[in-house]
């Protein structure tokens, strides 16, 4: 296990379990931020981890970002607010772009950044008995962390509703809004993260990868564009072990053994 400030790092047989660890309620400072994009290029350039679990320590997965921050923004010039939170974005920005598949483990609060930290992933497994909010309207401000976040997922009408009126909203609601992908009881959810990790054990990595990029940078590309999308990246496989592995395999009906090569 390697330890950050503010994060433990865990990989074991090809999943990387990653656990914000900084208070009671997980919540993010600056320093939290900047070691997030740091741990997410390592993250990215390991080839070892073919998926990512990302999860809050103890009862809350993160109550978003340190209040201190916000409480600032009207100490400080125009200027060194964008300059802030450019940087604050850019960190988000960098695990959002890791090229393996991503998911979030959610339990207790989720809230502020730390709910804009969950859209980030490529799935979201959350308990119950989580708690959603994305309340900076109530502070006087709004998103800072990626409003496109939400409304890729939800849509317009559940995003205006969720971030105009800041209030708390249930797992059932974010199910309904499309901005999870599953609710299991306290009970199941460590297991049930695990187990979904583990279906990409059972696939090649770097088709993984590719499908990542295609379906993220496709979304917004005209369909032209897509298409040889498609083509470019996919072109990257030819020649490559785990290809020759998966067609085979499925030619003689047997499981595939890939090695990420």
């Amino acid at each position: 296990m390697k330890s950050y400030q503010s994060w433990k790092l865990d990989i074991e047989d090809r999943i990387a379990t990653l656990t914000l660890h900084t208070n009671d309620l997980n919540i993010m400072d600056m320093d939290t931020l900047f070691e997030l994009k740091t741990i997410s290029q390592e993250l990215d350039s390991n080839t070892d981890v073919w998926a990512i679990i990302l999860q809050g320590n103890g009862k809350h997965f993160s109550s978003g970002v340190q209040f201190d921050i916000l409480k600032k923004v009207n100490q400080i010039s125009k200027d060194e607010f964008k300059t802030n939170m450019r940087e604050m974005q850019s960190c988000f920005t960098a695990f959002e772009s890791i090229s393996k598949p991503t998911i979030a483990k959610v339990q207790g609060f989720c809230m502020g950044g730390g709910f804009m930290l969950t859209q980030c992933c490529d799935f979201r497994i959350v308990s119950e008995k989580t708690v959603f909010s994305i309340p900076l309207v109530k502070l006087g401000l709004t998103v800072l962390m990626g409003t496109n976040r939400v409304t890729r997922n939800a849509g317009i009408g559940p995003t205006n509703e969720l971030i105009m009126l800041g209030d708390k909203f249930n797992p059932e609601k974010a199910l309904q809004y499309n901005l999870i992908n599953k609710i299991v009881s306290p009970d199941e959810l460590d297991e049930s993260a695990k187990q979904f990790a583990r279906k990409f054990l059972q696939l090649p990595p770097k088709t993984i990868s590719i499908t990542k990029q295609i379906i993220k940078r496709g979304d917004k590309m005209s369909l032209e564009e897509s298409l040889e999308l498609e083509i470019e990246l996919q072109s990257t496989l030819i020649g490559t072990s785990d290809l020759a592995e998966a067609l085979d395999s499925f030619a003689n009906q047997r499981k595939p053994k890939y090695t990420g090569k």
